[in-house]
C-alpha cells in the first residue's frame, strides 16, 4: 500500500474522523438543518470571548476529537477569565509591552519543562523554543499587514474543515468559549482586534442549536 495512503488512514484515526462522520449524521437526524458539523469553521469576533470553559472546574476535558458534539447539562456554566491564560499574558507582554520572549511566563514556564526532560509544543531544546517564538512573531506581523487570520484550510497543515485551529466550545446563550487549542493565534487575534476570527467549532450545547446560533455561527464561514 501507498505510504501516503497509509499516513492519510492514519490520521484520519488520530483525529477520529469515523467517529466525526457518525457523529454528523446523528446530529442531522436530531436537528435538521440547525445541526452542527464537526471541524466546521465559524467565524467569531476576537472580543466577544473573554471566558475559557474551565474543565478543572467542570470536572470534564472536551477535546479536538469531540468537535461538533452536543452536550447537554451545565459544563458551560464552568467558565474563568481568558486574560489569566499564560499565553495570551505573555502575548500582551510581547507585542504590547515590547518585551522579549525570554522575560515573558510561558517562555520561562516552557524552558523549566525542557529542563526536566520534556519537549513542551515539540521543542526539546532552548533553541527551538527560540525557533517557534521567532516564527510566531513573523505570524503576528503577517495577520496585522493582511488584517486577519488564515484558516487552518489555507495553511500548509492544512487537514479537514478547521480542524487544527482556534477551538471554541458554544454555549447554551451563543457565546463562545476558549477550548484548549490554538492559544497563541488566538491571543494574535485579541490583541489585533480582529472581528473575524476563523476557528474550529468544539462542543455546543442543544440550547444553542434549537435557538439558530449555531447554525448562525456556520453560516458566517460559508
Amino acid at each position: 500500500m501507498d505510504i501516503s495512503v497509509v499516513q492519510s488512514v492514519r490520521r484520519a484515526f488520530e483525529a477520529q474522523v469515523p467517529r466525526k462522520v457518525v457523529r454528523d449524521l446523528y446530529n442531522r437526524v436530531r436537528f435538521g438543518d440547525l445541526a452542527p458539523l464537526s471541524d466546521a469553521a465559524i467565524f467569531v469576533d476576537a472580543e466577544t470571548v473573554v471566558d475559557r470553559y474551565d474543565h478543572d472546574r467542570a470536572g470534564r476535558r472536551f477535546r479536538r476529537q469531540d468537535s461538533g458534539a452536543v452536550i447537554g447539562g451545565d459544563w458551560d456554566q464552568f467558565r474563568s477569565d481568558v486574560e489569566a491564560d499564560t499565553k495570551l499574558v505573555s502575548c500582551r507582554m510581547r507585542y504590547e509591552g515590547g518585551a522579549e520572549w525570554a522575560d515573558t511566563p510561558v517562555y520561562q514556564r516552557m524552558l523549566a519543562e525542557i529542563a526536566r526532560g520534556h519537549d513542551p509544543d515539540g521543542c526539546a531544546t532552548e533553541t527551538a523554543l527560540q525557533a517557534r517564538y521567532a516564527e510566531l512573531d513573523r505570524i503576528f506581523e503577517e495577520t496585522r499587514k493582511r488584517g486577519r487570520l488564515l484558516r487552518a484550510s489555507e495553511t500548509p497543515q492544512a487537514y479537514r474543515r478547521e480542524h487544527g485551529g482556534i477551538f471554541l466550545h458554544v454555549a447554551r446563550d451563543g457565546t463562545c468559549l476558549r477550548g484548549g487549542g490554538g492559544a497563541h493565534r488566538f491571543a494574535i487575534a485579541k490583541i489585533l482586534r480582529l472581528t473575524a476570527m476563523p476557528a474550529q467549532i468544539g462542543v455546543v450545547h442543544p440550547q444553542a442549536v434549537v435557538d439558530g446560533q449555531v447554525a448562525r455561527l456556520m453560516a458566517a464561514a460559508a
